[in-house]
């Protein structure tokens, strides 16, 4: 119990952790047409639900999410589950992290960063 208690606050101490980025796309399989929006929405509902622990932006091909790593990979896997709730026997998921750790990352920052030099130019 000591030695864990010791990993333990080594590993707070010297976490370098800041906020991850997640781009993530579920795409249900063997849908009755190929509409997916309302399986898309469905999936959101799962987001809404950690509304003030994560952000979040709907784009026309996926879903950015921004958080702390651990709890963005359990917001995914929720995500995820979501077509198999709703009768899809295949669901492929593709997820891209960026998980910066020298300093704070954001979307909005990122943007920003590419606004401003562009606006340079």
């Amino acid at each position: 119990m000591v030695i864990y208690e010791c990993i333990k606050i080594f590993t707070l101490k010297g976490d370098r952790r800041k906020m991850a980025i997640i781009d993530v796309s579920i795409v249900p399989i063997g849908t009755e047409t190929p509409s997916v929006s309302a399986y898309v929405a469905n999936i959101h509902k799962v987001l809404e639900k950690y509304k003030g622990e994560v952000k979040y932006q709907l784009t026309p091909m996926n879903t950015i999410i921004e958080g702390e790593l651990p709890l963005l990979l359990q917001v995914v896997q929720e995500m995820h589950e979501v077509p198999f709730e709703n009768g899809i026997s295949r669901v492929a998921t593709t997820i891209r992290i960026d998980d910066r750790r020298d300093k704070k990352s954001t979307m909005e920052g990122k943007l920003a960063s590419v606004q401003a030099k562009l606006d340079q130019n």
